[in-house]
Formats: C-alpha cells, structure tokens, sequence
C-alpha cells in the first residue's frame, strides 16, 4: 500500500501566492485519501487566510488544515505543521512555489524504493511580477554567475548531493536526527540535511521531480533576501564549518576586499587603482552575461538587468555574511 504524505508549508502574507500553490497542491496524481495539507501560517494580515478559506470551501475533498505559527519563523513553522500532521512521509513545499502535478508521487516513490533519506527536485524560477526587472532577477537566481554550482537549480541528471530544497523524508527520520533548528531563521534546510548526512543518510536530487519557485519580484526584497540567506550561513557554519563550499565563500571575500581597498585607498593610490581594475573586470564579466542571455532569449531588459540583480545577490548576501562574522546576529 502507499504511505500517507503530509504536505508541511510555512505561510506569511501569500495573498497573491497561495491560491497558485494549492491549485498546484489540488492538481497533484498522488491519491487524495493518502494526502493532507498543513500550512503554518505567521499570522497573515493580509487575506491569506480568507483565500485559504475560500479554496477549503470549493475543494473540501483535500485536506486543509491551518494552525498559527507564533514564532513567525521558518523552522518554527516547519516543526509546528509537522507536530500538527500525521503522514508517514512529509513534504516541505513554500508558499511561493507550485509543484509539478507528479511531485508528491515521483518523490514518495522515490522514498519508498529507498533512494536516500531526503529527496528533493529543481527548482524551476519564475519571475515574481511581469516586468523587465522581475524577469532579470529571476534568470539570476539560476545562472550560475548567481547561485555557481547549486545543482538544485540547473541539474539535468539524478544525483547525490549535500542539500535540496522543499525536501521529502520519513516521519520516522525525525527520532534519529531531531526536526528543524529554530535557532536558525535561514539556512534550517540545509542544516536539516548536513545532520542527515552525518548520521549516515544520503540526499537524492532527481529533475524530475520538479517544482516552478517565484522569485522576489523587486531588487529590495531580493537584498533583503540575500542579506538574510548569508547573515545565517556563516552561524551555521560555526557549527558545520566542513561544509563550506567555493560558491559560498566567494561573496564575502569578494566584498571584503572591495570594502578594505576603499578604505587603503584613501591613503596608498595603488589600491584604488587595484579597486578600479577589480571593479572594471567584474562588472565587465556581468555585463557580457547579461548582453548573453539577453541574446538568447531576445529580452533586451536582461543587458542590464541580469548584472542588476546578480550585483545585488553577491553583495547582499557577502554583507550579511561579514556582518554575521563580526557583529553576531539576534537569536530568536
């Protein structure tokens, strides 16, 4: 017989989102008796909730349940919706993404024929508003002069990985490695998955198990996003500090050195002209990607666009990662 599948989903103010994902939830192959939706919410105040509501009234043959998330963090509401579900597998999914129909299937089955302890698919990014600048954000955060060799955004073929996104595992997981740290309000899936691996388990991506990711829509929320996503990184990897990979380190040495050179530069003119040179190649090196890819998908909007948006990743989240470094962070 099939297991049953508990879909975990953190939620805060996804008026416009949410609808999309529970179309997609609805819309899944996986039989509807075997599934359940728990969505912990933040405390919405917006018209989430109602548009939830609404969906529950119209589809009443899916399994909805709503409960707050107090904290108002990711981890917590990931720990709260799985206290609240009861499948034998769980799913995290987000509230701004819309599974593929065949997702929840192809990643139980993939479970089930005991791939790994957590399995995961691509994340295919879309843009988060229809306009030019929304569009170039969204190629960023899968090129990989923004995210460099996250196999989870570009992968063609099935492998074994260190991390996937919106991960599926056995409820049964939970008593050998403990939920999700809520002492981390960014980087929880990621460390969910490092203690997988040390306690022997693995991580399969597998394309085709695919789900579409919107993408922020403007460039401050993508540097809010980004600050966040680095200011974490380096608290989890205080911990974990084997698991630093080339992709990460780059930003904050990169910044670093951009921020050291202005300041030597005020008393030595070789480091500003070391500082115009660095600035030249790299902006450079942005410019012939963006010119690229505008090319190949014959959107102007991408020449300048792309290096918008990627100047935008690798200095946010290289800021949030020094300041992490330096000044600490507010733990929950």
């Amino acid at each position: 017989m099939l297991p049953t599948v508990s879909l975990i989903i953190p939620c805060y103010n996804e008026e416009k989102r949410i609808r999309t994902l529970l179309d997609a939830l609805l819309a899944q192959t996986y039989p509807r008796a075997l599934l359940d939706v728990t969505i912990a919410d933040g405390l919405s105040q917006d018209g989430t909730r109602a548009v939830i509501a609404g969906f529950q009234r119209e589809h009443p043959d899916l399994t909805i349940k709503v409960i707050d998330n107090q904290a108002q963090t990711i981890p917590a509401a990931l720990n709260r919706a799985i206290d609240a579900s009861a499948g034998e597998l769980l799913i995290r999914l987000d509230a701004h993404s819309a599974p593929y129909p065949e997702y929840v299937e192809k990643a139980a089955a993939a479970l089930v024929a005991g791939k790994a302890e957590n399995v995961g698919g691509v994340w295919e990014i879309r843009p988060g508003a229809e306009n030019g600048l929304a569009a170039a954000i969204a190629v960023a955060a899968a090129h990989p002069l923004g995210v460099g060799d996250a196999l989870y955004r570009h992968a063609k073929a099935a492998a074994y990985v260190d991390t996937v996104p919106f991960g599926a595992f056995r409820r049964s997981l939970l008593d050998k490695i403990g939920k999700f740290d809520e002492s981390l309000l960014s980087n929880e899936d990621y460390e969910f998955n490092t203690r997988i691996r040390q306690s022997g388990g693995r991580i399969w991506l597998d394309p085709q198990i695919r789900s579409i990711y919107f993408a922020r829509a403007t460039l401050g929320a993508l540097a809010r996003q980004y600050w966040r996503y680095g200011l974490w990184k380096f608290q989890m990897l205080r911990r974990y500090p084997a698991t630093l990979r080339w992709r990460q380190a780059l930003p904050p040495l990169f910044v670093l050195t951009v921020l050291v050179s202005l300041v030597l530069a005020a008393f030595l003119p070789l480091f500003g002209w070391l500082l115009t040179i660095i600035l030249t190649a790299y902006f450079g090196v942005l410019l012939v990607a963006g010119a690229i890819k505008a090319t190949r998908v014959n959107k102007l909007s991408l020449v300048l666009g792309l290096p918008l948006a990627i100047v935008t990743m690798h200095f946010s989240w290289g800021l949030g990662f020094l300041w992490s470094i330096f000044f600490g962070v507010k733990q929950p």
